[in-house]
């Protein structure tokens, strides 16, 4: 329970602060209105604390995924297109956690994984229905990703550009090859 409160104090510090600095042990333990060796039990620094913080990100991000793909209908285009919305958005309401969730470990990729897998599933079942050209779902899946996160940076590195509303479609519709009809 405590190990909860702490993320939950850390992840309020970081949205509040607007960027990672902000989350320090004494400052996380100030705002879960504990001692700050009482973080030791559960993280041994910062560090770690940032890394479960990304951990607990991605698994969110991922629900968000599966939730609107889910909610998507049975059209894999717009299960794809609902993916990369959610994926989106989740940067957007969430920026200073969605950077620190590539910044907080050696290995983002890794943490990313099942959310690479998440759009690969989404662009080959466009494949498998006729609605994408892709040759190489994977491939092209991490392409896609990379563009989805180019936009998502922009997006919150570039707050007052007048960004087109059907910008993540017109994003995802030529990195995933989806077909027009």
């Amino acid at each position: 329970m405590l190990r909860e409160e702490i993320l939950t104090a850390a992840t309020e510090l970081l949205e509040d602060g607007g960027d990672e600095r902000t989350v320090t042990l004494r400052a996380v333990a100030r705002r879960a209105g504990i001692t700050a060796p009482s973080i030791y039990p559960h993280f041994p620094g910062t560090v770690a604390i940032m890394l479960a913080l990304a951990e607990q990100g991605f698994v969110e991000l991922n629900a968000g995924i599966r939730s609107a793909i889910d909610t998507a209908g049975a059209d894999p285009r717009h299960r794809l297109n609902a993916a990369c919305r959610a994926y989106v958005g989740f940067a957007d309401s969430h920026p200073e956690r969605y950077r620190a969730m590539f910044d907080a470990s050696d290995d983002p990729i890794g943490l990313a994984d099942r959310t690479l897998g998440l759009l690969t599933t989404a662009l080959a079942e466009c494949v498998a229905a006729g609605r994408s050209t892709s040759t190489n779902p994977a491939a092209d899946a991490a392409l896609l990703w990379v563009g989805l996160h180019g936009l998502a940076h922009q997006r919150a590195v570039t707050t007052s550009y007048p960004w087109p509303t059907d910008i993540v479609a017109r994003v995802t519709a030529p990195l995933s090859h989806l077909v027009v009809t």
